[in-house]
């Protein structure tokens, strides 16, 4: 059973900031595949789907980004999963705006919320897929990046961005890894790049 977990944080503060990309790809896929809300707890909401290869759950963390492994830890408790199976969606301020990024394994690249996870499970061997959200102006800056809103302008791109993510998710799913990254590794033209 496949298991994609979207990072973000909690409440409408935080909806609609660089950072909470990962979560709102995953409620794209629960819309798109019509998901069965599960079993939530206060640490994590999930939902379950069926598409055609099978089985998928869909998870976000309600712990707040940096404790997003505890999430993870706390389903894994009561479900258990194997981290072939697993996929994480996440925002990455190193990846121009727009590019997408799958990984079959690798280091959190400074992410917190990828170090926790690496830390719950005490493992970097699990697929990841990084949506560019451009970067901040320093790394001083970073903090507050990550935590802003997308400029009105770019939302529309933004969808756009999204959509293709949760594309890749259900390509990751159905087709599995290999295809995944042939088809949605890419580069961004550009001028579909924003500082």
């Amino acid at each position: 059973m496949a298991l994609v977990v979207g990072l973000g944080n909690p409440g409408s503060r935080h909806a609609l900031t660089r950072h909470n990309v990962g979560w709102r790809v995953v409620e794209i896929l629960a819309r798109r595949w019509k998901a069965r809300p599960d079993t939530g707890t206060a640490a994590y909401r999930a939902w379950s789907a069926e598409v055609s290869s099978g089985a998928v759950q869909l998870l976000t963390p309600l712990t707040f980004m940096n404790l997003s492994g505890e999430a993870l830890a706390e389903w894994r408790e009561r479900h258990g999963f194997e981290t072939v199976d697993l996929l994480v969606v996440t925002d990455d301020v190193y990846l121009p705006f727009g590019t997408l990024r799958f990984r079959l394994e690798g280091s959190s690249g400074g992410h917190r919320g990828l170090e926790s996870i690496e830390a719950a499970l005490g493992t970097r061997d699990y697929a990841r897929l990084r949506i560019g959200v451009g970067a901040a102006l320093d790394s001083a800056s970073l903090r507050e990046h990550v935590l802003e809103e997308f400029e009105e302008a770019d939302e529309a791109a933004v969808d756009e961005i999204l959509e293709l993510a949760a594309d890749a998710v259900e390509c990751w799913v159905r087709e599995g890894a290999t295809t995944a990254m042939n088809r949605f590794n890419r580069k961004v033209r550009k001028e579909d790049s924003t500082p």
